[in-house]
């Protein structure tokens, strides 16, 4: 009785609210334009909802007009006004409950608080700034008469475990989500026993859960002092969740520990991690043909804001693309992130929340097509809710929160959807809205928002995509060891112009490191702002026709550079990509053409060999070491003169900044960098999207002009001339490491503790 008492009495007030005082004859009046939305919804709806229902309900909505525009509405009192209007809002609602979309009675969801901390995408899923409160939720005949609101873990207790023999009933709960066949609620729950920011601890960590729908079998699927959520049923019966496992700390922001996709048995059994790429992730789920998707924070070498986008993967992790919205043409021309992506049925497209870097994930709801091709800005994507704007990318900081408005959308089509919403963006209801502007109230809890709706029902199971790697304990009792391969069809097939008479001899592979220092820029790792540390593994022969095929390194975040006959780079990735054990990767080219490859005429000569070996390149390059790789070459060539001559100090001697005199004259100047940072696309030479080729790096480095004979007769070695293009292809940098910058500033080996 308190759920339905607490439902009437704010539907009432979403009737009774705001009214408007009697408009002029000739004005459109707001109950006109719920009249003339409501024709449309029945019109819609004709062809599947049941005839008699509909036809009931049309009489009814003509009566009504029939009253409206009968008299003078200056006549009427605002009294007679005030019922009509209430009369046509009830009416309405009962046209979209005849929605035949609508056809379950039961909708589960969670309650919680929206946590504590930073007021960022990152904070908002640390179990220590969960804040107690909520719980997991069906409601029965959700959109009948009497709504009933049902605890489902009101008596359950936990099976095994850590908390084996406790209720979960002091904690928050975070991200549900249902089996295909309706029987199985998984979900994320943290004790939130936390008294600050920061803490990792059991206690205080997001851990996954699993209980049946009947309310038994409450167990715990994972623990331990990292937070564990997201978590997704994959059609093989495996489990994808998002973790802190993978380790490594974000290079931005504050003490926020990265978190990225890993899968395990149904048992929580068998952790695997089945991403490593270097920065967060969030929110998998799989589409309508079985693969995993999911949102990726991408921002090596570029902009720390604004590409967090739709990924698509195999559910073993393998093969992880970008199709939508990786590279923004500008900071304004598209949302920021986009999170909760979820598979619209019966369609190739997806329903998404464009949401803020800085704020949590909330904000307008978007469709994204894939299909279309990506202009950069707006093309692949079609606004549900023009009504709220897109945080931040549409407005300043202080815009954010107000635009915090919908959420966690469920899509039941390209036009309906079930979602969470409230236009001020604090205690959020479930609502179904539609593509066309209309929205109703489910359920609301006017002390804590509603998080997640989903129909409580079974759903058509994806293809089950076979495992394609040899990292779980199923496939290795069956699967020989096999190495990791990458094979590239063309490098030349580009989705970009390369310049004039350009011969790719050879690809560079680099590996980016993940951060194991919690503050940004502690260490600067060069002159570029919050820039990755890294290591050039070496190179592989690219062949006449542009095909490639090498062993790769397993569980590596990697990049790649095409280079020419002088081993300069002519372009380069921004992102990054990984293999996992066994996996045999195919790229069609560089940057290529996602909507237009075909398969070559005949078998790429790469492919008609043994894949290459990776042939490490010089000292000094992995781990990279600018006192290693560079100082040798300029103490060979430049010093002596420089210091004979009292010219610019290229010396080795320590300045008090940590680097050498050399690197501090040097990198800012004459080197070339892509910054990192808030704003850094704008950012001139130092920013962008994505490289141009031929014009970045060694080629486009100011410090190129000094290393000939037309500079004081410099006649630079083979090897020396190559050291030094390579520190300029590779960002300028000066440490390889996060760890011991002392000892690699005396030109010591010091290895990444997390590779």
């Amino acid at each position: 009785m308190t759920c339905r008492l607490a439902f009437y009495a704010i539907l009432l007030g979403a009737l009774t609210t705001n009214f408007p005082r009697a408009a002029a004859a000739t004005d459109e009046t707001p109950t006109q334009t719920i009249v003339d939305r409501s024709h449309a919804l029945i019109r819609r709806f004709a062809e599947t909802a049941p005839p008699s229902r509909l036809k009931l309900l049309k009489a009814q909505l003509n009566d009504l007009e029939k009253e409206l525009t009968a008299v003078d509405k200056q006549s009427l009192s605002d009294g007679k006004l005030k019922l009509l209007h209430q009369q046509a809002r009830k009416l309405k609602r009962e046209i979209v409950l005849a929605n035949p979309l609508l056809d379950f009675d039961k909708l589960l969801f969670i309650k919680r608080h929206d946590p504590t901390g930073p007021y960022h995408m990152c904070d908002q899923y640390y179990g220590c700034n969960a804040v107690p409160g909520g719980g997991l939720f069906v409601l029965e005949n959700a959109f009948g008469d009497e709504p009933k609101l049902v605890n489902l873990l009101e008596d359950a207790v936990v099976e095994n475990g850590r908390l084996k023999g406790r209720r979960l009933d002091s904690g928050s709960f975070l991200s549900p989500e249902l089996s295909f066949d309706g029987k199985t609620i998984l979900f994320a729950y943290s004790e939130a026993k936390a008294k600050q920011t920061y803490q990792w601890a059991p206690e205080f960590c997001y851990h996954i859960f699993k209980v049946n729908v009947d309310r038994t079998g409450l167990t715990q699927l994972t623990d331990g002092p990292h937070d564990d959520f997201d978590p997704c049923f994959l059609p093989d019966g495996r489990i994808a969740f998002i973790s802190l496992r993978r380790g490594g700390y974000l290079r931005c922001g504050r003490h926020c520990p990265v978190y990225t996709l890993h899968s395990m048995e149904p048992d929580g059994s068998d952790i695997v991690c089945i991403s490593f790429h270097e920065t967060h992730e969030w929110h998998p789920s799989v589409n309508n043909d079985g693969m995993l998707v999911y949102t990726r924070w991408d921002y090596v070498d570029r902009d720390t804001n604004i590409a967090h986008h739709i990924w698509l993967s195999y559910p073993d992790g393998r093969d992880p693309r970008s199709y939508h919205g990786n590279y923004p043409e500008n900071r304004s021309s598209r949302p920021w992130m986009e999170m909760s992506i979820r598979a619209i049925p019966n369609s190739h497209k997806y329903v998404a929340t464009a949401a803020a870097h800085h704020g949590h994930a909330f904000g307008s709801l978007v469709l994204i097509d894939q299909r279309l091709e990506d202009d950069g800005a707006m093309s692949q994507l079609t606004r549900l809710t023009p009504d709220c704007r897109f945080p931040e990318s549409e407005g300043g900081k202080g815009g954010v929160r107000t635009a915090q408005q919908y959420g966690t959308a469920w899509p039941l089509s390209e036009e309906d959807f079930l979602c969470v919403y409230d236009p001020n963006s604090k205690n959020r209801g479930i609502y179904w809205v539609d593509a066309y502007g209309n929205k109703e109230l489910i359920y609301r809890d006017p002390k804590i928002s509603c998080l997640s709706p989903i129909p409580l029902r079974p759903r058509p199971m994806p293809p089950v995509i076979p495992d394609a790697t040899t990292q779980t304990a199923a496939v290795k009792e069956t699967a020989g060891k096999q190495p990791a391969t990458i094979s590239v069809m063309n490098v030349y097939d580009s989705d970009f112009e390369w310049p004039a008479d350009t011969k790719i001899d050879s690809l560079r592979i680099i590996q980016v490191f993940p951060k194991t220092t919690a503050p940004p820029n502690q260490p600067r790792i060069g002159v570029a702002n919050q820039t990755n540390a890294r290591a050039v593994l070496g190179t592989v022969p690219v062949e006449a026709d542009g095909s490639a095929h090498f062993e790769a390194p397993v569980g590596k975040a990697i990049y790649f550079q095409a280079l020419d006959e002088q081993g300069l780079a002519i372009q380069s990735m921004r992102s990054a990509t990984y293999v996992h054990p066994g996996e045999q990767l195919n790229c069609q080219g560089c940057h290529e053409r996602k909507r237009h490859t075909s398969p070559p005429l005949d078998t790429p000569l790469a492919l008609k060999r043994r894949p290459s070996k990776i042939k490490p390149d010089v000292d000094g390059s992995s781990p990279f070491s600018y006192v290693r790789l560079v100082q040798p070459a300029l103490d060979r060539n430049c010093v002596e003169c420089h210091v004979k001559e009292k010219a610019l100090d290229l010396t080795g001697v320590l300045d008090g900044n940590g680097f050498t005199r050399s690197y501090n004259k040097l990198a800012g100047k004459y080197g070339f960098f892509f910054n990192v940072g808030n704003g850094s696309i704008n950012d001139g030479v130092h920013g962008g999207a994505r490289s141009i080729a031929g014009k970045f790096g060694a080629r486009a480095a100011p410090l190129m002009k000094y290393l000939d004979k037309s500079h004081h007769g410099v006649q630079l070695s083979d090897e020396d001339f190559h050291r030094i293009a390579l520190w300029l292809d590779c960002n300028s940098e000066f440490f390889g490491a996060y760890e011991n910058t002392a000892a690699q500033a005396r030109g010591e080996i010091v290895r990444p503790s997390l590779d």
